[in-house]
């Protein structure tokens, strides 16, 4: 039993930075890794050292096992801990750390196999009795041998990656017709994200409860389980809110599904940290779905109740250590709740998002682990996780009441991002009943979308744009925070009038469609000041400014202090002013054409990189037809025709990188279409 030195974090984001708090907290030397696009984020510059692996390609960089074991060498750490993702649950990566003679802190690679697939795993857990969904992991990958099995189980049926996770390679299938077509897309994701494209087939359990079982094993054969959490809020397969414990088990289901885990683990000699995960259905049946052989994303909530540092234990087994309590001594303490933070527009289906973060700021009163800070480009990359937000109390009301508080006072702006969604999410009453399962999003994404701009969002932003000049921003003014300058000569408050018209940005979650044309007057004020008219809304509002620093602004409307966070970046004017809005002035605008291809231009909805292109000049569509599959954060999104028509033009090929809006193709519509 060895203590380690040095401890190179495999990984980026905020999981390295989590990694690398409990590293330092506890005295070990840290060692980070970054590629081109990371060489000024935040876990390069938080470790002790830092080493350049690669481009900004994962396959290039965070997955190249051979770059990562020479950082290693290079720096003299004596362990690799890989976070999740990436090579966390690569068998091979395991085999390289012991052929180089560093501690991998993770489970064994025999392990990593044997539970790293999905059909071996259920096969292991049929042989230890514990409940599997009916479903076909055989060899045979065959369309014909796929759809005859799917058309045995019945349908729905979920086509799910054998290798994977975190939703990619996923589909749900409502009828036979839709199958050819979902188990081409899911093995071309799943090719793309694990370098393996077999497919399982499972029945479709609906309504569910997605609940997993945190487990810690030492090498001296001791297994035990730190409870369950709840992890049923999820969009695309893929988490975003998490708690412990779970609103729907019971002490009696806690110790049969821990049992089950402990079973799993010890059933494949298992070491470290690991995560078995069930669906739970309304009748308290639970079914394997697979286990996670790394640290979950989620482990704060569990670290949370239990008062165990989960980063750390996972040290301690590394070294050969004795697991330091056993399960009768295992205590839960409240409740707490976890949100995912991430770059995506929720009101256009999750797409990932991309841009520099002009100002991030989290709240003191719940733990946030994050990855940026002020500055912090969001590439298309890798994973939208930007930060994790965990609120614990007392009781479930109290932890979700805390969680919400920190959200509304978490700002993130320049990069879209689902924040105001969590809190729509946290505050519906479903969710506060703990009466949420998986199909939660499903069911009510329209609602928790719910709201445009408001009022009082548009006269403030009105009110700025008057108070900034006439004057275009220039090209510095990028991803810099708004800064006016009240009487001041580069930017003098002298405006009697200004008219302009602002619309809502698009791409934000309620920004919604709709131009209003308001016109914004001085009515007077002294050095320091502002006082505005806004005329064009239901009803004239006033508004006075007082003096702002770089970030923040104290404003009233109609005698109602507020104040607000605001940033801009060119045209765009972002606020927050309790949800985070972004204004375009349409006077530095270019024009806008139809995202969709709904004028028969067809435009990226996203940053990302191309894929697969389906179509070539001269070609026929219909409505709905696949054009374009763009591939960014590790997600695919496919790019569809919106009208009949004949492609008059294809401007883009596979692995060629596109920026949001960037024209795709032209579609020349039909006679009468």
């Amino acid at each position: 039993m060895t203590r380690f030195n040095t401890i190179l974090v495999a990984n980026r984001g905020e999981i390295a930075c989590r990694v690398m708090r409990t590293a330092k907290t506890l005295g070990y030397r840290t060692v980070a890794v970054y590629s081109d696009a990371d060489r000024d984020a935040v876990h390069a510059r938080r470790a002790d050292v830092a080493v350049r692996i690669g481009p900004a390609t994962p396959a290039q960089s965070y997955l190249s096992i051979e770059a990562i074991i020479a950082a290693a060498r290079t720096t003299g750490a004596d362990a690799i801990h890989p976070g999740y993702g990436f090579l966390s649950e690569n068998p091979a990566f395991a085999d390289a750390c012991a052929a180089a003679g560093i501690a991998f802190i993770g489970p064994p690679a025999a392990a990593m196999r044997a539970m790293g697939g999905k059909a071996p795993a259920k096969a292991i857990m049929r042989a230890a009795g514990v409940p599997v969904v009916r479903g076909y992991d055989g060899d045979d990958q065959s369309d014909v041998r796929l759809i005859a099995e799917a058309a045995a189980i019945g349908f729905p049926v979920m086509v799910k990656a054998s290798a994977g996770g975190g939703g990619r390679g996923m589909r749900l299938v409502a009828e036979a017709e839709s199958l050819p077509s979902a188990l081409s897309s899911a093995r071309a994701e799943a090719m793309a994200g694990f370098g393996d494209d077999r497919l399982l087939l499972e029945k479709a359990v609906f309504r569910p409860r997605h609940v997993e079982i945190q487990i810690m094993a030492d090498r001296h054969g001791s297994v035990i389980h730190f409870g369950e959490r709840d992890c049923s809020i999820q969009r695309r397969h893929q988490k975003l809110i998490e708690e412990a414990p779970s609103p729907a088990v019971t002490p009696a289901l806690r110790e049969a599904m821990g049992a089950a885990a402990v079973l799993a683990a010890k059933s494949v000699g298992y070491e470290g940290a690991g995560t078995v995960e069930f669906l739970l259905d309304g009748d308290g049946r639970f079914f394997f779905l697979e286990m996670n052989t790394r640290l979950q994303v989620e482990h704060p909530v569990t670290e949370a109740i239990t008062g165990h540092d989960l980063v750390a234990l996972q040290f301690a087994m590394a070294e050969g250590r004795k697991l330091p309590l056993k399960q009768d001594e295992v205590r839960f303490a409240g409740h707490a709740i976890e949100a995912r933070l991430c770059a995506e527009d929720a009101a256009n289906g999750f797409l990932p998002a991309t841009g520099r973060l002009l100002a991030f700021r989290t709240s003191v009163s719940a733990r946030t682990d994050a990855g940026v800070e002020d500055g912090s480009v969001v590439s298309p990359h890798y994973d939208s996780l930007l930060a994790k937000i965990v609120a614990h109390g007392n009781s479930r009301a109290e932890a979700r009441a805390r969680l919400v508080a920190a959200l509304k006072e978490t700002v993130t702006l320049g990069v879209v991002t689902n924040r105001d969604f969590l809190i729509a999410a946290l505050e519906h009453p479903d969710f506060v009943a703990g009466a949420a399962t998986t199909a939660f999003i499903g069911e009510n994404g329209e609602g928790l979308l719910d709201g445009a701009v408001g009022e009082s969002d548009l006269a403030l932003a009105a009110a700025l744009f008057a108070g900034v000049g006439d004057e275009r921003p220039s090209p510095a003014w990028r991803a810099t925070p708004l800064k006016l300058e009240w009487g001041g000569k580069a930017n003098p408050l002298l405006v009697k009038r200004r008219d302009l018209t602002l619309t809502p940005d698009p791409s934000l979650q309620g920004g919604g469609e709709s131009t209003a044309p308001l016109h914004s007057s001085l009515k007077g004020g002294v050095r320091g000041a502002g006082d505005f008219s806004i005329t064009g809304l239901s009803r004239p509002v006033s508004v006075a400014l007082t003096k702002p620093d770089t970030s923040r602004i104290r404003y009233a409307i109609d005698g109602v202090e507020r104040s607000a966070t605001i940033a801009r970046d060119g045209d765009a004017l972002w606020l927050d002013a309790g949800r985070i809005v972004c204004v375009r002035d349409i006077s530095y605008a270019p024009p806008r054409r139809a995202m969709e291809g709904g004028d028969g231009v067809v435009t990226a909805p996203m940053t990302g990189m191309v894929s697969r292109v389906f179509v070539a000049p001269g070609d026929r569509v219909k409505r709905g037809d696949l054009l374009v599959v763009l591939e960014a954060m590790k997600m695919e999104h496919n790019v569809l025709a919106a009208i009949d028509g004949a492609v008059t033009g294809v401007a883009v090929a596979p692995g060629q990188q596109v920026a949001a809006r960037a024209l795709l193709a032209m579609i020349r519509a039909e006679e009468g279409a």
